[in-house]
């Protein structure tokens, strides 16, 4: 196994898949794809690699091009990291890869790259669409020869949907590749590791604005201190001049197929305003399930918005907003776009806390919470947990609904299960007061009420998350039971409930 970079932060399982992608020995062509959103740090990983590969490699980044400019500059990378003779030229994709994977027409193999990756490839295949079908003859032809040298390929691409339909359904790659990876974005602990921040609550409000993306690092000077928050967030985020300004319209660029821009950004903040389901989110855009069942496909294979069943009825799916600079930009960008474009930040700022409460630190508290549960909690409740997500419970006698935050069942429980038991029942408050008595008594009658449904409460702990800590009478009453009071601290690691 070839040894991972000390410059690469994190990334220890991606770096080993791939690393031992890369160096196998088997003969013929191996593909792999490699996808994720801008900026989370695919280039980076995948030059390193190709860094530390033995043998001619080649990382080929691709650029919005016509085909005949695009196949001149891979040409070019290709003559140079082949050692080929100056001018060689490919008058087509096909004799280029062949080059490239030395897998000529006629005779035995010939000595190809040991790893061709082709960085950026949606904007080879807009170009180029036959190159997944070169891919296929290239791979299929390699296998029927005898001593073809093995050469590993890998696909990468911010286009998540386009990346999606590389080996499904009737794609030419369909059952060629042999390893299919998301490099996803950081979670909030290894985000506050890798901004250096040891303040928590204000890691967890750089991981509400900004995510997990490594990538913003780079775009803007930080970390800030508490105190500075605001005039940092002037000076980046919200500074018509930065980059980050304009992420959400970049980002729905990235997929061909959201053409429609104006429906888009009309879902995106629809959700944002708190619009979850596809009837509400339909009742803004005056359109019913069916007319919002592609667009809603579109944004979430884009990696848009995130869909989440409930976890113990089955009923349609809710959708919140997958990447926090768009809920960002969402709540607080847009609604005072004009202000901040007059430079006047301190009045858009102050106008626009409540909704930055309320719909960008609110719902990433929530998130934050269920993440939590699901890897971090450990032997905290008593049995391994499985499935976890939220849920709806029905309140009859009030004729209200109660949305449940956090709900964990037992591992190996499927969703919907009848009867099932219910391992974990809990709430997320981002607000400025400590959390009390009321909130287990409300986090009791919840409890009741699943149980009224027919699910196992016996064993179920209930589960407080606050942002600003507890006070001394809920301390009390949740001492030695099966409540389990978890703050800043605990959510960052630093103690244990």
């Amino acid at each position: 196994m070839i040894a991972r970079p000390t410059d690469l932060f994190d990334r220890e399982h991606e770096w080993s898949e791939l690393a031992a992608f890369a160096t196998a020995d088997a003969p013929g062509i191996r593909i792999a794809l490699l996808s994720g959103r801008r900026r989370y740090g695919k280039s980076y990983l995948l030059r390193r690699l190709a860094d530390a590969v033995p043998g001619p490699t080649l990382v080929h980044q691709a650029r919005e091009l016509t085909s005949a400019r695009s196949l001149d500059e891979f040409t070019t990378d290709v003559v140079a990291a082949l050692g080929l003779p100056d001018g060689a030229r490919f008058g087509t994709w096909e004799e280029a890869l062949r080059a490239a994977l030395g897998v000529p027409r006629r005779g035995s193999a010939s000595v190809g790259l040991r790893l061709l990756v082709l960085d950026e490839l949606p904007y080879l295949v807009a170009a180029a669409p036959e190159i997944p079908s070169i891919l296929q003859l290239l791979h299929d032809e390699a296998r029927t020869r005898t001593a073809v040298p093995p050469v590993a390929v890998i696909l990468s691409g911010s286009s998540l949907s386009v990346m999606s339909q590389l080996h499904t359904g009737s794609a030419p790659l369909r059952g060629r590749a042999l390893l299919d990876m998301s490099l996803p974005a950081f979670d909030y602990r290894t985000a506050a590791d890798y901004w250096g921040v040891a303040d928590r609550d204000l890691a967890f409000q750089l991981d509400a604005i900004l995510g997990g993306t490594p990538g913003y690092r780079t775009l803007v000077p930080g970390p800030p201190t508490t105190r500075d928050l605001a005039p940092w967030l002037a000076r980046t985020v919200l500074n018509p001049a930065s980059v980050l300004y304009g992420e959400k319209s970049v980002l729905l660029r990235e997929d061909p197929r959201m053409v429609d821009t104006a429906l888009y950004n009309s879902i995106l903040a629809a959700v944002a305003d708190g619009r979850r389901t596809p009837r509400e989110i339909g009742s803004v855009l005056g359109r019913d399930f069916n007319g919002l069942r592609h667009p809603l496909g579109v944004l979430e294979a884009a990696g848009f918005l995130l869909r989440s069943d409930d976890v113990l009825t089955r009923k349609r799916p809710v959708y919140a907003l997958a990447d926090p600079i768009v809920a960002f930009t969402e709540a607080v960008i847009e609604p005072y776009r004009a202000l901040l474009e007059e430079r006047d930040v301190a009045s858009a700022w102050a106008l626009a806390q409540p909704s930055y409460l309320s719909r960008v630190v609110g719902p990433r508290f929530e998130h934050i919470a269920r993440t939590w549960t699901a890897r971090y909690a450990g032997d905290t409740f008593g049995a391994p947990v499985g499935h976890v997500g939220s849920a709806v419970v029905n309140d009859p006698a009030h004729r209200t609904q109660h949305e449940v935050d956090v709900v964990a069942l037992p591992r190996g429980v499927p969703l919907h299960t009848s009867g099932a038991p219910v391992l974990v029942l809990g709430e997320a408050k981002a607000t400025t007061r400590p959390r009390g008595l009321a909130d287990l008594r409300r986090l009791e009658t919840l409890r009741d009420l699943v149980a009224s449904r027919g699910h196992d409460v016996s064993a179920t702990s209930l589960l407080l998350v606050s942002r600003n800590g507890f006070d001394d009478d809920l301390r009390a009453a949740a001492h030695g039971g099966r409540v389990h009071l978890v703050d800043l601290p605990v959510l960052y690691g630093d103690h244990g409930t």
